[in-house]
């Protein structure tokens, strides 16, 4: 899928790593042929960079959207083979990254204009990125029916309540939702479709939203003790 918008010349492709189920997005700027990561995953680096090359745009900047615990990033060796700049949530953790991001930054790229949101809940540090007004990547904050868990790495159910219902949902209800994960087929979603059918907190008390996320009871994460360390050394492992 690529969602194309020519007005803006700007084109968007999702990339998906099926071992953690973790949407990788390819912004790309047509005019001059720059190119941003956000959220790259380390076992497909070979597989960006040919995609990157065979379409001869020049990779500029990686994004984390928090700290990942299920994979390991790929920003510190792509830094490495294109010299590209890295951008990682203030108080993240990966000090080795270029720039740190904060609520209402804004990264501009060409056409690409990306405004930071402070969503935390999922992590203290998580972010989502709002891109030309019409696009959000939502991270681990918000999915397609669902939302990032909250039980470790300092986790908060009812921040992350008051991310989605007093920040993301107060976006447009055509804003197209791009979520950092997805267990079920969906690519991409709308703000207006999770407000009214997301079945974790659409029309949702915070109490009926805390109690749905403390009785998750979902396994920990199979990479979170290699992954958390490398993460916050850009993905170089220890």
């Amino acid at each position: 899928m690529v969602d194309t918008d020519s007005m803006n010349g700007i084109q968007i492709k999702p990339l998906y790593d099926f071992a953690s189920g973790t949407w990788t997005y390819l912004l790309l700027e047509i005019e001059s042929k720059q190119a941003v990561l956000i959220d790259p995953v380390i076992e497909n680096l070979e597989r960006d960079l040919q995609l990157l090359e065979s379409m001869e745009f020049q990779l500029v900047a990686t994004i984390e959207t928090h700290m990942h615990a299920d994979h390991i990033t790929a920003a510190g060796n792509l830094r490495e083979k294109t010299g590209c700049d890295s951008y990682a949530p203030e108080h993240s953790g990966a000090t080795c990254a270029t720039h740190f991001l904060k609520d209402n930054d804004e990264i501009v790229i060409g056409k690409l204009n990306m405004k930071v949101i402070h969503t935390p809940g999922h992590t203290p540090c998580s972010i989502s990125l709002l891109l030309n007004g019409r696009y959000v990547f939502t991270g681990d904050a918000l999915f397609v029916r669902g939302c990032g868990r909250t039980d470790f790495q300092g986790g908060s159910a009812e921040s992350l309540y008051h991310s989605i219902t007093g920040k993301l949902f107060l976006l447009p209800d055509e804003t197209i939702v791009y979520p950092g994960h997805d267990y079920k087929g969906f690519v991409s979603s709308t703000i207006g479709e999770e407000k009214k059918w997301n079945p974790r907190i659409a029309n949702r008390s915070l109490e009926e939203f805390q109690s749905i996320m403390d009785n998750l009871n979902l396994p920990e994460p199979k990479k979170i003790h290699e992954a958390v360390p490398a993460n916050r050394a850009c993905g170089k492992t220890l």
